[in-house]
């Protein structure tokens, strides 16, 4: 394994980071350019697009062949890091959750006509996306392929659906929508994907959910569908194929919300460390004190060790494995990692840490999603846990 970086990342990271500095990170200290979901305002953010474009900061998720730049995940890993290390760099590059998985999986499974209609429009920055997975109980959470209760029923060339969906990341400003339902009761292949467009009569926004945090575009919606018709040409993939669908999507996100989440465990590090130079107490900068000094160390060596994790699953996911107990690995910690950078900070930084005077309070309560999102971390030690009574051994062998 090669922890070397190419030329080529290295000079995007450089890129972006100068990006940052010019155009994003300073419009954080003013909270009149945030919008009503504590994330930047849209105005504000066709503005970055358009920057970031013509910077040539765009598409680095994409393959050569749809206008991409053809990176290695491995490649990926300190682009998207650099991109979060502000609250809204991922979003202004157009590598944010949930399009950016989105993209991932069209671009590898859509049909070119599909890619046309539902993929480039979000390539382009011209639509927001989302996908409709998780339901209300009893419905599927953490085993859609076993407890999914949202149907799709064949009629002629059409599909039918009915069912009921919460927690669906960025619906209310998306256009274009993956929606997972069941078409069978097949325990294996029972669920299949399919693509529908928000004017499509048959469904409804419910409410937009309150959350703790701040939220992605779009907020977290609750969804009612009640005869919602979509094409067969529409299905994405092939019928029974859903749950390939999500792991192909989901392996993904999961490493790249990593990724990002690296970049926002470095920020608040640096935040502190920024702090703790400067304000003095008892005689000495905060720093010269042997506990800080142990606060700071430890959480560093989080954030080192989920990047090493991070990078290691990609490399995985480059010799073409699926690399689910790599990515889980990665979820895990790097999940923890960032709050216990957040947290760190804020006590490090005392009530102004915790006040709004920074915006590491923004960042704690974002950072306490990362234990639920694209499966919660108990889920992914259950999935390590199987793969040790399989492998025994052999769980832990090079190569």
């Amino acid at each position: 394994m090669e922890f070397s970086i190419s030329p080529r990342a290295q000079e995007y990271v450089r890129k972006i980071d100068d990006f940052l500095d010019e155009h994003v990170i300073p419009l954080e200290n003013d909270r009149a350019n945030f919008g009503a979901g504590e994330n930047i305002r849209e105005e504000l953010l066709q503005q970055l697009h358009a920057k970031a474009l013509a910077a040539g900061l765009w598409n680095f998720q994409l393959p050569e062949k749809l206008g991409g730049k053809g990176l290695k995940f491995t490649e990926l890993v300190p682009i998207y890091e650099a991109a979060g290390r502000s609250i809204f760099g991922p979003v202004c590059f157009n590598i944010a959750a949930p399009d950016d998985g989105n993209i991932h999986l069209l671009s590898r499974v859509a049909t070119p006509a599909q890619q046309e209609r539902w993929l480039m429009p979000i390539v382009h920055g011209e639509v927001r996306s989302s996908i409709v997975m998780t339901e209300p109980a009893p419905g599927s959470g953490s085993d859609p392929a076993g407890m999914m209760r949202t149907t799709a029923e064949k009629v002629g060339d059409k599909w039918i659906i009915h069912g009921h969906k919460w927690f669906i990341t960025g619906g209310e400003a998306a256009e274009h929508f993956i929606l997972l339902a069941r078409t069978s009761d097949d325990p294996r292949r029972g669920l299949t994907a399919f693509l529908f467009d928000k004017s499509a009569p048959g469904w409804h926004i419910k409410r937009r959910i309150p959350i703790m945090g701040p939220e992605e575009h779009g907020g977290h919606c609750e969804l009612i569908f009640d005869g919602l018709e979509i094409p067969d040409s529409d299905r994405l993939m092939e019928v029974g194929e859903g749950m390939k669908a999500v792991q192909i999507r989901l392996g993904i996100a999961r490493l790249t919300h990593c990724m990002r989440w690296l970049g926002l465990s470095k920020r608040a590090l640096d935040i502190a460390g920024r702090h703790v130079q400067q304000r003095e107490a008892f005689g000495t900068t905060l720093m010269e004190h042997e506990g800080v000094q142990w606060m700071l160390g430890d959480a560093a060596l989080q954030v080192q060790m989920g990047r090493l994790l991070t990078f290691h699953a990609a490399y995985q996911l480059d010799l073409g494995h699926r690399a689910r107990k790599e990515v889980s690995m990665a979820k895990i910690a790097v999940a923890d990692c960032l709050h216990k950078a957040v947290d760190t900070a804020i006590q490090l930084l005392g009530a102004k840490g915790y006040s709004k005077d920074t915006i590491l309070e923004w960042m704690y309560r974002y950072a306490r999603q990362a234990r639920l999102v694209d499966g919660a971390s108990e889920v992914h030690k259950m999935v390590l846990a199987q793969h040790l009574a399989l492998e025994g051994r052999d769980f832990w062998k090079w190569g």
